[in-house]
């Protein structure tokens, strides 16, 4: 992330501490070359050894408490106004920069609902409390959970424009695949041409390489995390693929079908037409009601309500999620309401979050038949940012 949008979104982070009624908030590091906290690359830009704090106060003021042998690198960097530097202990420093605000509230990473604000350790926050004991501010301190919801989910345009070319040259991969598979190869002869094509176009994978892309061929195949296995693709095989990639910091994450025709076929049969169909159907379903301030949970019912209706079993998991610098962004989700998911499905959606819509179901005998698209909300709705799948993509 270059400096301007790390300072785009630190004027934004001000912003959203005025909102939530919240004076400051605190990144506490170290060692982040073993342990990095998730939001150091959006509003700082570089790690540290040495127990460091990140400061950003509601008025826009930022103070970055550092060892004094990384205040040379801080200043380089230039993402924060001020630069207070300690040798052999940061609590006077840091007690020092935190007084002269005299704040109420101050915002910690920690959470039990969003990995994103849960960066910092319990050592750590063992730590930060012995550092402001006898001051009073270690009574003040509460999660920046809503902060940290808000300031992934709400894109800027130039996120978004990031966002819209890394869909635009997944989709160009996909077109890739569709040429590439064929009765005889494996799921992971698949997976590994789209990773040598990602390679060879110099883009990294949007999650872990072992599930990315995700392909999977056929009945009984494995569950939605899973890799690529050595299943070969077979006449009459439904296929489908997970796969994102990441483009300048920022991730894709898409799904497509496809049908393997048998001899003598020329369209896929009834059944997994009306599979697919009602795929697209419940996607198109969701996204109409897709809006600022419904929540998470009430999207995902109109999907899988839709899909169980016509006699399907529910999908095991959400209906979608944010995505941005990483492929599971922001807070809020469209997710049913299941303990798992905590208070992610009851977060209110707001303008400008990217969302994934990807309900799947089973075709028995066939597999399973999944689309993933990807929306940005909007001011009274939303619309798509990929090109829809509107018809199951036919392998001859």
């Amino acid at each position: 992330m270059n400096k301007e949008m790390i300072l785009e979104k630190q004027q934004q982070a001000a912003k959203i501490l005025q909102e939530k009624n919240i004076d400051m908030w605190i990144t506490f590091v170290r060692e982040t070359g073993n342990m990095k906290d998730p939001m150091l690359d959006m509003i700082v830009g570089t790690g540290a050894t040495w127990q460091s704090a990140f400061i950003i106060t509601k008025n826009g003021d930022t103070n970055a408490v550092i060892g004094s042998l990384e205040a040379a690198n801080m200043n380089m960097v230039g993402t924060f106004k001020h630069i207070h530097s300690y040798l052999k202990s940061i609590t006077e420093k840091l007690q020092e920069v935190i007084g002269k605000y005299r704040p109420n509230k101050i915002a910690i990473n920690f959470s039990r609902n969003s990995t994103l604000a849960d960066g910092l350790t319990y050592g750590l926050y063992q730590e930060l409390l012995e550092h402001l004991k006898g001051t009073g501010y270690e009574k003040r301190l509460v999660s920046s959970e809503d902060i940290v919801a808000a300031l992934r989910g709400r894109k800027s345009k130039t996120e978004i424009g990031l966002m819209k070319e890394a869909i635009k040259e997944t989709l160009k991969i996909f077109n890739e695949v569709t040429g590439f598979i064929q009765p005889g190869k494996s799921e992971k002869e698949i997976g590994d041409f789209v990773k040598g094509v990602v390679k060879e176009k110099g883009f990294e994978l949007a999650w872990d390489e072992e599930h990315c892309p995700a392909v999977f061929s056929g009945p009984g195949t494995a569950g939605a995390h899973a890799g690529p296995t050595d299943r070969k693709v077979e006449p009459g095989h439904v296929i489908n693929m997970d796969f994102g990639i990441k483009y300048e910091g920022y991730c894709s994450d898409l799904q497509r079908t496809w049908y393997v025709l048998k001899e003598g076929e020329d369209k896929a049969p009834a059944e997994v037409q009306k599979g697919f169909d009602i795929i697209k159907e419940s996607i198109t379903m969701a996204a109409n009601e897709l809006k600022p301030g419904k929540q998470g949970c009430e999207i995902d019912d109109i999907a899988r309500n839709h899909i169980v209706k016509n006699g399907y079993a529910e999908y095991p998991h959400g209906l979608g999620h944010q995505l941005g610098r990483v492929a599971h962004d922001g807070g809020a989700l469209l997710a049913p309401r299941w303990e798992r998911y905590g208070n992610l499905p009851f977060l209110p959606i707001e303008e400008n979050q990217v969302f994934t819509i990807e309900p799947r179901l089973t075709i028995e005998g066939y597999g399973i038949a999944t689309i993933e698209e990807e929306v940005v909300v909007t001011k009274d709705g939303c619309e798509f940012i990929s090109d829809r799948q509107e018809e199951i993509i036919l392998i001859k």
